[in-house]
């Protein structure tokens, strides 16, 4: 069994570069499909088209403008302020080596010419990367809307009656949950940013538009983006404040919205429905992320719910939802025997 997961992960990793777009655009299909289907009722099936692909787009166009608005001020603010970030710099510095650490060497062998050199054509490769990618998933969402019912008739047509109620009570449950994890994150990644936004008003940070605007970007992304939403203003703090007291302040004060919001609200409007072990969320958070790099760390979690709702909708592999899914197991669907037979 160890060596047949390993084999699937290991198959994965490799062929990423054509998994990893379909399992985007399955992400975004069960995102769309009511919407294509409401449409669908009222008008032609390729106008309805049309219009959910161009509401997909407009979403997913106005999220990133966001994110490179408030990342690209922050950026130019910086350079501004570069020289305050130099006399920081050097006050570590000095510091560190009273205590015996030099960093001008570490710096030298570390940062170079080359090495910026080598990371803006990485940086630049990745971005064209990038575009292809999400190309690739929009040719296969539109293809994928296509045949949604023709597959469900298919499906349903299957001589096993067990493999089809499976397949499609799970790929409806799945579509559900994937669409109220994604309005809960979106709720809640509303919240975050307007709660950022205020600290950083109220505490005197510059630039507290763009934080609440990067906390509200950054909250999609599970564990990992909160914890870079409130290590940059942090950092930026360092130049704000003269106190290292009040540094320690805006990091604990901007962990408290993060712990309230993700620990405390978030799940109570979720509900069991969504309830997973923290362990299997932040393992499949970096499992995905190891495997497909910084798309794998955002579609991660929705790849493990998907698993999950199917693995629940069988008795032969219900055991591992209730390992490491819901608390409870009543919170499961419970599985229709009559429809098991054939």
């Amino acid at each position: 069994m160890v060596l047949v997961i390993l084999s699937l992960l290991g198959a994965v990793y490799v062929a990423k570069a054509v998994i990893a777009p379909v399992a985007f655009s399955l992400f975004l299909i069960a995102m769309v499909w009511p919407l294509q289907a409401r449409l669908q009722a009222h008008v032609p099936r390729l106008i309805a088209l049309a219009i959910s692909i161009m509401v997909l787009v407009v979403a997913f166009s106005a999220f990133a403008s966001l994110a490179v608005w408030a990342f690209g001020r922050v950026g130019r603010w910086v350079i501004f302020n570069l020289s305050q970030f130099q006399a920081l710099y050097n006050q570590v510095t000095l510091w560190l080596e009273n205590h015996g650490v030099v960093m001008a060497g570490l710096w030298a062998d570390h940062f170079n010419v080359r090495w910026v050199v080598s990371f803006a054509q990485r940086l630049t490769g990745q971005v064209n990367t990038t575009l292809s990618f999400w190309l690739v998933v929009l040719v296969y969402v539109i293809l994928g809307l296509l045949e949604v019912e023709g597959t469900v008739r298919k499906i349903g047509s299957l001589p096993s009656r067990r493999a089809a109620r499976i397949l499609l009570s799970g790929s409806a449950e799945t579509a559900l949950k994937i669409r109220r994890y994604m309005i809960v994150r979106t709720q809640m990644s509303i919240l975050t940013g307007a709660l950022v936004w205020g600290f950083a008003m109220l505490s005197g940070l510059p630039l507290a538009q763009e934080w609440g605007v990067i906390a509200f970007t950054l909250n999609y992304i599970p564990f990992i983006g909160p914890f870079i939403a409130t290590l940059f203003p942090t950092l930026l703090s360092m130049v704000q404040f003269e106190t290292w007291q009040a540094v320690i302040v805006v990091f604990a004060c901007l962990n408290v919205i993060q712990f309230v919001v993700g620990s405390y609200i978030e799940p109570r409007l979720s509900g069991s429905v969504l309830a997973m072990s923290p362990f299997v969320v932040l393992f499949s958070i970096f499992l995905w992320t190891f495997l497909w790099g910084l798309p794998g760390t955002f579609i991660g979690l929705p790849i493990t719910i998907a698993i999950l709702t199917f693995c629940a909708q069988d008795p032969a592999t219900r055991w591992l939802a209730v390992q490491f899914g819901p608390p409870d197991e009543g919170d499961l669907p419970a599985p229709d025997p009559a429809r098991l037979e054939g």
